[in-house]
């Protein structure tokens, strides 16, 4: 007979009492559960002890894993880590008592072995969370091909009820060619301050010189570059670097470069910087993309 911790082992760390019973004795479960080997997490749900903390919490509820930990499972890139799980069941299910704490979403939800879909994790993710978090989820998806282009707006624009249009403008704005979470923030950051224009991973080239920007705007030829702290690792880095920024600007670009800090929590001065770059007024007002 198989050993109960294998079983729950394959089925991602945590399974029903039914779907245990089917391959296993209910003596099995119960010495296991008397050796410590595994535990009762909710009424009819047992896991080993470093069952994945999502997946646990989703089958204690009888819902799916879903939004950022959806995400996470699948390995899209995100700004914020879930500090818990976040969890879909079905309208009109109550809240269980467990011993597992997560962030509970109502809905019917499509789902690949109790995680929502990757186009619908996408999805849920865009609805949810601000423009900056939403866009690099979806960068991520894409360049990755964790999900299709023609899958995602085919989804988007079935879409009904709240937050439909949002959704939908949101997924337009994705982009494959994003590299980082940075550089979606960073461009999160000019779409809201209505700045037109700059592309992701524009190439400059000509017979003696190549680079890629991390946003281009070819017409004014402005780059903006979204470093994170680990960007110059060697002194090699940094050469390369300045040699890169003198030809780029002999080349007639101006390069703003800009910090973590700078994107993740001074969003309107970097606004104002690449508005006054662009020779745009700032606006009194944030664009905000419809609900």
């Amino acid at each position: 007979m198989p050993d109960v911790v294998e079983v729950l082992a394959q089925r991602g760390g945590s399974a029903g009492f039914a779907d245990l019973r089917a391959v296993v004795s209910a003596r099995t479960i119960r010495n296991a559960l008397q050796t410590g080997r595994i535990r009762r997490v909710a009424k009819g749900v047992y896991a080993v002890p470093e069952a994945p903390a999502a997946l646990t919490a989703a089958r204690s509820q009888r819902g799916v894993v879903s939004h950022l930990s959806a995400a996470q499972h699948w390995g899209m890139k995100m700004i914020t880590s879930p500090t818990l799980p976040h969890v879909t069941v079905p309208r009109g299910q109550v809240r269980l008592i467990t011993g597992q704490k997560c962030v509970l979403h109502w809905s019917a939800a499509p789902s690949l072995d109790d995680v929502t879909t990757p186009t619908r994790t996408v999805l849920d993710c865009i609805r949810s969370l601000p423009l900056a978090e939403a866009l690099a989820i979806a960068d991520s998806a894409l360049r990755q091909n964790i999900v299709d282009a023609d899958d995602l707006f085919a989804a988007a624009a079935a879409l009904r009820g709240a937050h439909r249009r949002r959704i939908r403008e949101v997924v337009a704005l994705a982009d494959h060619r994003a590299e980082s979470v940075l550089e979606s923030a960073l461009r999160a950051i000019l779409i809201e301050a209505g700045i037109e224009g700059f592309e992701p991973q524009y190439a400059v080239r000509d017979r003696d010189f190549s680079a890629r920007l991390d946003l281009g705007q070819p017409r004014l030829r402005i780059a903006l570059e979204a470093e994170g702290f680990e960007f110059h690792g060697t002194r090699q880095a940094l050469v390369k670097d300045c040699r890169r920024h003198v030809n780029l600007s002999i080349r007639g670009w101006t390069l703003l470069r800009f910090s973590w800090e700078d994107v993740m929590y001074d969003k309107d001065w970097v606004a104002g910087v690449v508005g006054r770059a662009t020779g745009l007024p700032p606006l009194t007002k944030p664009l905000r993309l419809a609900g």
